[in-house]
């Protein structure tokens, strides 16, 4: 694959006045979201930085190397029950603003522009479609967001070796899904997210929560939904109906 990078001619086009956001780990089923806010000293240019989901993993370790050297930056991140608590949306809005939490020990914070839409920060920020692949700080943000979770889910593997993890990231694959069918979930694992939902079941919660490896709240809210649903043959959810009394 060839990859376009930021050429040195369009140094002198880079607006150092931007923090730029992005995330890493929004569609898996496993593990937390990342994200990373970054931020470039006037002149700070390095070579290869681009979109992380277009680089190789090779090209993108090399990117985040440089980037860790010569930037400023903060990293923050989202948990799964979080993620199970608040939904993604929210839960990736939580991630960001730690890692402007983090960033503000450092610098200023203004002038922040972020991948994606609609998301609404605690710092006035802009949000720009496809921004990873506009704008070099942001672009710097996917690189440090996506290595630091690939890392994160690297250390599960070896305690969750029966998932694959390391494979597929978390990433909801023929693979892991079938592991999740056969082996059940972990408390690691999005259980708001539908193909973990469709493997959960009350004894496996009850023994979650008794053991402390769940919150209160994430264990009432899932318990009682999975009270009130069923999913049929075809793997849908629907409503339990409740049996009409006799007499």
């Amino acid at each position: 694959m060839n990859v376009k990078v930021m050429s040195t001619e369009k140094k002198s086009h880079i607006d150092y006045s931007i923090i730029g956001v992005d995330e890493a780990g929004r569609g898996p089923l496993f593990g937390p979201v990342v994200a990373a806010a970054v931020y470039l000293d006037e002149g700070t240019y390095m070579e290869g930085i681009a979109d992380s989901k277009i680089l190789s993993a090779k090209k993108r370790q090399e990117a985040y190397e440089r980037i860790v050297v010569n930037a400023k930056y903060g990293i923050g991140l989202a948990t799964p029950e979080e993620i199970d608590i608040y939904n993604i949306f929210h839960a990736t809005e939580l991630a960001m603003n730690r890692a402007l939490e983090i960033l503000a020990q450092y610098v200023e914070i203004r002038n922040v522009q972020v991948d994606g839409k609609g998301l609404k920060l605690s710092y006035p920020s802009m949000c720009i479609v496809k921004g990873d692949s506009k704008i070099y700080q942001i672009s710097a943000a996917s690189i440090i967001a996506k290595v630091t979770r690939d890392r994160i889910i690297e250390k599960f593997d070896s305690q969750f070796p029966e998932y694959k993890l390391a494979k597929h990231k978390g990433y909801p694959t023929d693979e892991h899904i079938n592991a999740l069918k056969k082996y059940g979930p972990t408390h690691f694992h999005r259980l708001s997210f539908c193909p973990v939902f469709q493997t959960l079941d009350i004894k496996l919660m009850d023994r979650w929560y008794l053991e402390g490896l769940i919150s209160e709240q994430r264990y009432q809210r899932y318990r009682m939904l999975l009270n009130s649903v069923e999913v049929d043959m075809f793997g849908k959810f629907r409503s339990r109906r409740r049996k009409k009394r006799e007499g």
